[in-house]
């Protein structure tokens, strides 16, 4: 029997992309093994490749101005790989500082060049309650780049509205809510996103650049760290993970089939409206601290009257079939990462755990 995942990343995955995966497992479309051990040099796997780059490029409707890369060493590697590539000396980056994700970028860059911060909503506790307005950004004009965080997993932040970042080359880390809804790419010069959240398994980080963004990366790097290596090559420079890149392939053709990116807002701003709303409704017992306007739609976060009760509720949730509700470990809590594999149903089961709860322990 299959649980509940709400667990954070690696997310759950659509249920029809994993029988498929099991299903060609040993024996991939009649050629008598499977996709893992297939060269990423030969015809079979290469369908693969494309495939996933053309259904992702139909999905979001990627302009012929970007181009989509298949990447390793997650968002974290991104967090250096960025600075590396396009910060050059002479030079600063701006950054928005929304949560742990955004610092450790931060800190990143400045390991590498100049970085200053162009935007924070840290509080006086540490915490990250919002993301910031427009009013808000303080940009160089001169900045090499300016990179934010679209979602913010620990704090339960999201943005709803991108920031404008003018003729300053916006750079996007949307690993935890890429796909979510409908997708203007042609607005960044760089967006990435691991693809343990959204878009299959770990080991596989998918990003969609400007080819022009490209063309300024530094060429004195080892060519492995440059991104135009990887463009270049289609992102088949060295042997990428291809049992990953596979099963992406499989969730984006899910996606497809639920209606695309339209279907996948609509599923998500349902889910949403159930769990706040029940939050809401429960207020006397659950405190949810992020301000409505930042709420994000793919992490939920909130905590029982006591760190106590926050344990019984995971405890007994996962006795119920529901897991992955553990608050990260630095900020504690409750949190229920509804990623598009969650469906309505999830989120009601957990929503009338919720009630009976708060009921029993109120």
């Amino acid at each position: 029997m299959r649980v509940i995942n709400f667990n954070a990343g690696p997310a759950g995955l659509p249920l029809p992309a994993l029988e498929k995966a099991r299903d060609e497992l040993l024996d991939y479309q009649g050629t008598g093994m499977s996709i893992m051990e297939h060269s990423h040099r030969g015809k079979a796997y290469d369908a693969v490749h494309q495939d996933a780059i053309a259904r992702l490029t139909r999905l979001v409707g990627i302009p012929d101005t970007h181009q989509v890369l298949f990447l390793t060493g997650g968002a974290s590697m991104q967090f250096a790989q960025v600075p590396m590539n396009f910060l050059s000396a002479g030079k600063s980056a701006d950054y928005v500082l929304t949560g742990v994700w955004a610092e450790k970028a931060f800190d990143e860059a400045k390991l590498v060049g100049t970085a200053r911060v162009a935007a924070s909503t840290k509080g006086d506790d540490g915490r990250y309650l919002r993301v910031p307005a427009q009013a808000e950004l303080k940009l160089d004009p001169q900045a090499a780049y300016v990179h934010t965080t679209s979602n913010n997993t620990i704090y339960g932040t999201q943005f709803h509205a991108f920031l404008d970042t003018g003729a300053v080359p916006h750079v996007c880390d949307m690993s935890s809510d890429f796909l979510w809804r409908p997708l203007d790419v042609s607005r960044f010069a760089f967006v990435y996103a691991g693809a343990q959240k959204n878009l299959g398994p770990s080991g596989v980080l998918v990003a969609v650049a400007h080819r022009g963004f490209l063309g300024r990366g530094r060429v004195d790097l080892p060519k492995f760290l440059r991104y135009s290596t990887h463009a270049k090559e289609s992102s088949l420079y060295n042997t990428p993970p291809t049992l990953a890149i596979y099963l992406v392939r499989n969730v984006l053709e899910w996606i497809e089939g639920q209606g695309g990116l339209p279907a996948m807002e609509r599923r998500n701003r349902a889910k949403a409206a159930l769990l706040y709303g029940a939050l809401d409704r429960l207020s006397g017992f659950y405190r949810a601290p992020v301000e409505k306007p930042s709420r994000s739609v793919m992490n939920i976060v909130f905590r029982c009257p006591s760190e106590a009760l926050d344990e019984k509720f995971v405890s007994e949730a996962a006795k119920a079939g529901m897991v992955g509700l553990k608050g990260h470990r630095s900020a504690g809590g409750i949190r229920v990462s509804a990623y598009n594999a969650v469906s309505e149903s999830d989120i009601d089961t957990l929503v009338s755990f919720m009630e009976s709860f708060a009921k029993s322990n109120g």
